[in-house]
């Protein structure tokens, strides 16, 4: 696929499909910029090289309907700042108004459209709300990695209109950090998976398990492995319609001399609360009442080991409920040793990124993915829309 230094931009209009949808306090002030912030490389570019920039983007569910409280006016106010000149927010994303505000802009002048989802045919990939899109533009710009596993008009659709179609700066970064840890790493490669729940990562799993040499298995997602090996793990959080599965899945592995690092210890508390009382014991000692919420500091010491000749580590997903400061320990253990290793490591998901900046290692961390569920479908092997329509 192209990306920005293959396009000639001068006069040229670009639009550039983003993801500003950032969270907000109930006051409409943007509580974390980051997503902002890593386009700003594509928007200075574009600007630089005397582009007319038009930036869509979608912020909230507003389900098709005009909601002021998932307005752009903020955002567009804030990168306005954090660019150093103005981006006026045009009435809508399609319709004369818009048309007009788009024939307004001068070479290196930048507008921003509101809300794609204030139109349902957005998330239906319509085709006549695409061509509108596309009207606005000679040039498509796809920044928006976290999105691109959706198939929406301004993702999809849009690029079936536009003549010269690109990848900005960030989503082919993302690309370039996907192929080195995960389709063609140096090895030996090490996957992490975490989190909650083994349905939400079950095709990941799968996928992985024909890539990988070593997996390390936690969060509460490893109670499930664990019941199906026979082990008690009492109130813990588990599918139990997932335990033939979760079996399954370990005997594949090891068919494939693939092996697979479960806890041998774990932190259990009475209760889910910060305040609970907690304890450390075997994965063979977990009382009748009690639940699993962090590896232990035996695993840890085991999981250490398995990540020390690593060359890529890739990392989905929280060991413990690391949001209570008694279940964190695991986690940030693990975010610092993944930190001090000579391997690529790429995060990838809200939770693990969250931790990881926790932790105090975010800088010692070769990438850290923007994308959640867009991460996730790459791990599980399968195409992102919005990157194959770059193709």
């Amino acid at each position: 696929m192209k990306t920005l230094r293959d396009l000639t931009l001068a006069g040229k209009k670009v639009l550039v499909r983003v993801d500003f949808n950032v969270p907000m306090n109930e006051a409409g002030e943007i509580t974390d910029d980051l997503r902002i912030r890593t386009v700003l490389p594509t928007l200075r570019y574009l600007l630089e090289h005397q582009a007319r920039v038009i930036l869509c983007t979608h912020m909230g569910r507003p389900k098709g309907q005009r909601v002021e409280k998932y307005s752009l006016a903020p955002v567009a106010a804030h990168a306005a700042k954090l660019l150093g000149r103005p981006v006026p927010l045009a009435p809508d994303c399609i319709g004369p108004e818009v048309a007009a505000a788009v024939g307004a802009l001068s070479d290196g002048e930048i507008l921003m459209l509101e809300n794609l989802r204030y139109h349902p045919e957005e998330e239906k990939n319509d085709p006549e709300f695409s061509r509108q899109l596309a009207a606005l533009a000679d040039v498509y710009v796809n920044d928006a990695f976290a999105v691109s596993h959706r198939a929406h008009a301004s993702v999809d659709g849009v690029t079936k209109h536009v003549r010269e179609k690109a990848a900005g700066f960030l989503l082919q970064q993302e690309m370039e950090y996907f192929h080195r840890s995960i389709d063609n790493p140096q090895r030996p490669l090490v996957a992490i998976v975490g989190g909650a729940k083994v349905s939400g990562k079950l095709e990941a799993l799968r996928n992985m398990l024909e890539r990988v040499d070593k997996m390390i298995i936690g969060g509460a997602m490893a109670n499930t492995f664990l019941k199906s090996q026979g082990y008690e793990v009492g109130a813990s959080k588990v599918e139990d319609d997932l335990l033939e599965t979760a079996a399954e899945l370990l005997r594949s592995a090891k068919e494939k001399q693939i092996k697979i690092y479960l806890p041998v210890d774990v932190i259990v508390a009475d209760r889910f609360a910060p305040d609970a009382v907690c304890k450390q014991v075997t994965v063979q000692d977990i009382p009748g009442n009690w639940m699993a919420l962090d590896i232990g500091p035996a695993s840890v010491i085991c999981f250490n080991e398995v990540l020390a000749d690593a060359k890529t580590i890739v990392w989905n997903g929280p060991m413990g409920a690391f949001e209570m400061a008694p279940f964190a320990r695991g986690t940030m253990a693990l975010a610092h040793t993944v930190a001090a290793s000579h391997a690529l490591s790429v995060t990838g998901g809200g939770d693990s990124n969250a931790a990881i900046t926790l932790s105090g290692e975010a800088d010692n961390i070769s990438y850290m993915s923007t994308g959640g569920g867009a991460f996730l479908e790459l791990m599980e092997g399968k195409v992102l829309p919005g990157v194959k329509a770059l193709e």
